[in-house]
């Protein structure tokens, strides 16, 4: 692969001889190498999500590594550290910022520290028992155990509390047990208590430790796949991005879903339970059925004339719902008259029809899409025992690269095209935007991206059909034909989804003023394939040394854009502070173009069952 350089497959953990553990340069290489494209203004070529694999073997490193920068620059115990780390969703930038902004001491007073140099009670200055205010039970004062806010309780009330507050799911943040005070209770503390009654429950405290880094960060997340496969996505940058984890599952970060794009999660989610739900259900019977005046049970007519007779008996009106009697004749009923025009009925029925055929307009053609994907999944083996005979017959002709690559671009192509369905549903419909764009404006952007949806459609076809020609059977001059006609409507493609993105970014999501949707971007190459984090083990004072250019990161990258790029300021709020929680700015404005000269060969977006069998 040609981006094998910039992700590393991972290295093994070994275990420490001395010091402790940092993690790898590759972040550092990866700063340096997006701010030298912003400079040279190749924003194309700019990673904005770097991707990471998390297993339980670099768990602890990666914890470490946030706890060490922390430790070192305010003094602090791990400990103190990691609840201060917990209370702001371990964003290492967002402490700094805030560092700056409020000063150490609201800062610690915000997440629960309580820094008392002096104990506020000397206990083993005391030889009298010791009244807890809890039990109210007389104790010996080394049977009580105080807090850095000062507040001390017997160990056997702090030892229940904890062990509660535990099996509660409580344990990565236990405050005081004393009312209205929000100081946070040293780990270090819990731990001896609760570990001399229950190991078993100071084992699971310890664990709710470990994995607070992956429960509370807003940048790692754990892998969606089931069975779950015991990994975690670390990704740093911008989190509305689609990822694949080392077990093959592919997803959306954002909200872990399906790789989605180019839906937003809002477009997604809203589809997939419009699909699963009886909303549509309920249209077909809005539209074809009627209410019987007697029971209230639904009716369908299955005949022409227009008085309707339900299974209790009662004959009723199928124009209006009125109850009649029986007689009639072909153009009266007997006491009853509905000539007169009744437009909210009308109107509803009209509406329920007219939703109900476009909702199936959109339906038919991304099921269509999904079921092409599904079949030809299945040429993956068919056309490798194509390259087999090929390549074992005299001929000239002995790479067949552009059939895989063909291939891949055809999985990645019929993905988008899909998703792309359900995004049109919504982006030119009334569920979200309806107050958004005017109708003329609608109907001018409809037009716009269903003429390069239906090139590319065409396009993705024409690939498939080559694709599935018997060119182990070919002469040389037609295998030559075959090639170039696969290798140019790949590149065609890909160019042709490039812009697709642009517009939904520039031209429909850009514009918005009400709504907030980010879609992931496109890649050529499909999700981004995360590599496990690679951990190194050095001394001490060889640690000490080391710098991490990741921190300074978001002040180049401000800088830079301030010296007269065109990334907006959203995307660059998403780039260095994508846990931030202030993430109401419009939609991402960038056009994420890709160098339409890349290298050749693709390792694109396949589907699972192709995975599964290679």
């Amino acid at each position: 692969m040609a981006d094998d350089e910039d992700f590393p497959s991972s290295s093994d953990v070994e275990e420490p001889e001395v010091g402790d553990c940092y993690l790898s340069d590759h972040e550092d290489d990866i700063a340096e190498n997006v701010l030298q494209d912003l400079e040279d203004g190749r924003q194309e070529d700019c990673n904005w999500s770097v991707t990471s694999v998390i297993t339980k073997e670099s768990l602890l490193a990666a914890q470490k590594e946030d706890l060490r920068k922390i430790m070192e620059l305010l003094a602090l115990s791990e400990q103190h550290a990691r609840t201060l780390l917990i209370h702001y969703r371990w964003d290492v930038e967002r402490i700094f910022e805030l560092l700056e902004e409020k000063g150490k001491d609201r800062l610690f007073s915000e997440a629960g520290l309580t820094m008392s140099e002096n104990k506020v009670i000397v206990l083993s200055s005391y030889s009298d028992p010791f009244t807890c205010s809890i039990c109210f039970e007389d104790v010996s004062p080394v049977a009580i155990t105080e807090m850095d806010c000062g507040h001390c309780y017997c160990n056997n009330c702090w030892t229940g509390y904890f062990i509660v507050k535990i099996n509660d799911g409580q344990s990565r943040r236990i405050r005081c047990m004393t009312p209205r005070c929000n100081a946070v209770c040293d780990e270090a503390v819990v731990r001896s208590l609760v570990n001399a009654r229950h190991p078993d429950i100071a084992d699971r405290f310890e664990r709710f430790l470990l994995e607070s880094y992956i429960e509370d960060n807003n940048k790692v997340k754990w892998c969606p796949s089931v069975p779950h496969c015991g990994n975690a996505i670390r990704v740093l940058g911008d989190i509305y991005c689609e990822v694949e984890c080392t077990c093959g599952m592919q997803f959306c970060f954002n909200c872990l879903s399906e790789a989605h794009s180019p839906c937003s999660c809002i477009m997604w989610e809203q589809w997939t339970k419009k699909c699963h739900d009886e909303s549509e259900t309920v249209n077909w019977i809005t539209v074809n059925t009627k209410p019987c005046p007697k029971c209230h049970k639904l009716v369908e007519k299955n005949g022409g004339c227009n008085l309707v007779a339900c299974i209790c008996g009662q004959a009723f009106c199928w124009l209006c719902g009125g109850a009649t009697g029986r007689d009639h004749t072909w153009s009266t009923i007997t006491g009853h008259s509905c000539g007169r025009f009744k437009e909210d009925q009308t109107k509803l029925i009209e509406c329920a029809r007219r939703d109900l055929y476009r909702y199936m307009h959109y339906h038919n053609r991304y099921k269509a899409h999904t079921d092409s994907l599904k079949q030809e999944s299945n040429l993956k083996e068919t056309i490798q025992g194509k390259i087999v005979i090929s390549e074992n017959k005299e001929s000239r002709i002995k790479d067949y690269s552009w059939v895989n690559n063909g291939l891949n671009r055809l999985f990645r192509s019929r993905r988008v095209l899909s998703y792309s369905y359900p995004f049109a549903f919504y982006m030119f419909g009334d569920e979200l935007f309806k107050d958004e764009m005017t109708s003329q404006e609608r109907d001018l952007k409809q037009n716009l991206f269903e003429d390069q949806q239906q090139q590319l459609e065409s396009n993705v076809e024409k690939l498939s059909m080559f694709l599935e020609k018997d060119f182990q059977d070919f002469s040389d001059e037609d295998v030559m034909e075959n090639m170039k006609h696969v290798i140019n409507l790949s590149s065609v493609i890909d160019r042709l989804c490039k812009q697709m993105y642009q517009c939904i970014e520039n031209d429909l999501l850009y514009p918005l003023q009400r709504a907030t949707h980010n879609i992931a971007p496109y890649k050529s190459k499909g999700p981004e394939k995360a590599s496990e984090l690679s951990v190194c083990w050095v001394s001490n004072q060889a640690r000490s040394t080391k710098t991490t250019k990741m921190d300074v990161l978001p002040n180049h990258i401000s800088a830079v854009n301030a010296s007269g790029t065109t990334l907006s300021a959203k995307r660059t709020r998403q780039f260095h502070a994508a846990s931030s929680s202030d993430e109401s700015g419009s939609s991402r404005k960038l056009s994420k173009n890709e160098s339409i000269g890349s290298a050749p060969l693709f390792d694109l977006n396949m589907p699972a069952e192709v995975i599964d069998k290679s």
